[in-house]
C-alpha cells in the first residue's frame, strides 16, 4: 500500500475499534458503511489476517487487531505531537531593547521587522527613552541592548557602530526669506526650536554653541525631534535636526538646510551592551543583520 493509503486505512480502522460498530465509525467520519466495510476488508487482504470479530450488533478486534490498534495510536498520537511541535515551536528566548523614539523609529524598525520574520518565537519588549536612560539601563541589567549615541566611557561594555548622525538646521524656504540675514545670523533673528535640556542630542548642541559663542535669543523647547521637523515644516521656526531624518524633505523642497560656517560636528550612534557571559545569544542576532 502506499502511504497516503495506510493513513487513510488506519483512520478508518481506529475509528471502527473505537466505536465497536461499522455504523458509528462511517456516520462519525461522514463517510458510507459500504465504504468503511471495504476498506477494513482491504487492510485485512492486505495484512493476512483478520482484525475484526463481526457481530449481530457491532464487531470487536481479534489478538491481531488489539496488537494493531495499540501501535496504530501510538503513531497516531506521535504523528499529532509532531505537528504540534512544528506549528508551536519552543520560544528562542527573549530580547530587551532600550532606544530613544526617533531611534527607534529611524534606525531600530528595520532591524526588527528583519528579525521578528526571521525568529518570531523570540519575545522582544521594546523601552522608549533618552540615550543616556538606556545605556544606564544596560550598565544595571535591566534591558539586554541600547540603540544609543555613543556613551563618552563605554567602559567594559561593547558598543557596535551603526556610522554618525548628522546635525542641522532647517527652515522653510519662505521662513528663511523672511529673515532676510546671513545663515550665521539665524540665531539673532530666528524662532530657534531645539529638543529640551534633558536630552542628550541639546547637551551637544549646548557645547556647540558653547565653543562658538553663539547665544540664540528666541528658543523653543521639544522634547522629540518629530515634533522639531513637523513644526519647522509648518513654517514657525528654525529647527536643529539629524540630516538623515529629514533627507525625505529636503529632496523635495519643504524644507532646505541652512549652512553654517561652523557645521556642528556629527555623533556616533549604535548598539550597546555587557559583554556578561553567557552572552543573550539574541542580541548577536540582531547586530549580525546589519551584513545582511
Amino acid at each position: 500500500m502506499e502511504i497516503s493509503d495506510n493513513l487513510s486505512r488506519y483512520k478508518i480502522f481506529l475509528a471502527v475499534a473505537e466505536c465497536q460498530s461499522i455504523s458509528k465509525a462511517a456516520a462519525q467520519l461522514y463517510i458510507s458503511q459500504p465504504a468503511v466495510s471495504i476498506t477494513i476488508k482491504k487492510l485485512e487482504d492486505s495484512l493476512n489476517t483478520t482484525l475484526f470479530i463481526r457481530k449481530s450488533k457491532g464487531v470487536t478486534l481479534t489478538e491481531n487487531g488489539r496488537t494493531l490498534y495499540e501501535n496504530i495510536k501510538k503513531a497516531f498520537q506521535i504523528l499529532t505531537d509532531t505537528e504540534d511541535k512544528l506549528k508551536h515551536e519552543q520560544s528562542t528566548g527573549y530580547l530587551r531593547i532600550a532606544a530613544s523614539n526617533v531611534l527607534c523609529k529611524h534606525y531600530l524598525m528595520p532591524y526588527l521587522k528583519e528579525f521578528t520574520g526571521r525568529y518570531p518565537n523570540t519575545d522582544i519588549s521594546i523601552t522608549c527613552t533618552s540615550s543616556s536612560a538606556a545605556c544606564s539601563m544596560v550598565e544595571q541589567g535591566n534591558i539586554d541592548l541600547a540603540l544609543a549615541a555613543k556613551p563618552e566611557n563605554p567602559g567594559t561594555a561593547v558598543y557596535h557602530s551603526l556610522g554618525v548622525i548628522e546635525y542641522i538646521f532647517v527652515c522653510t524656504p519662505a521662513y528663511r526669506d523672511k529673515l532676510n540675514c546671513d545663515n550665521d545670523a539665524v540665531f539673532e533673528h530666528g524662532n530657534i526650536m531645539l529638543l529640551d535640556q534633558d536630552n542628550v542630542s541639546r547637551r551637544h548642541l549646548n557645547s556647540y554653541y558653547a565653543q562658538n559663542k553663539i547665544t540664540p535669543l528666541h528658543i523653543l523647547e521639544v522634547n522629540e525631534m518629530d515634533l522639531l521637523i513637523e513644526f519647522a515644516k509648518m513654517g514657525i521656526g528654525v529647527s536643529c535636526v539629524v540630516k538623515q531624518f529629514v533627507e525625505q524633505e529636503l529632496q523635495e523642497g519643504s524644507l532646505i538646510e541652512i549652512e553654517l560656517s561652523e557645521p556642528i560636528s556629527p555623533r556616533e550612534i549604535g548598539f550597546f551592551y555587557h559583554h556578561i557571559q553567557p552572552v543573550n545569544e539574541n542580541i548577536l542576532k540582531l547586530i549580525e543583520l546589519e551584513a545582511k
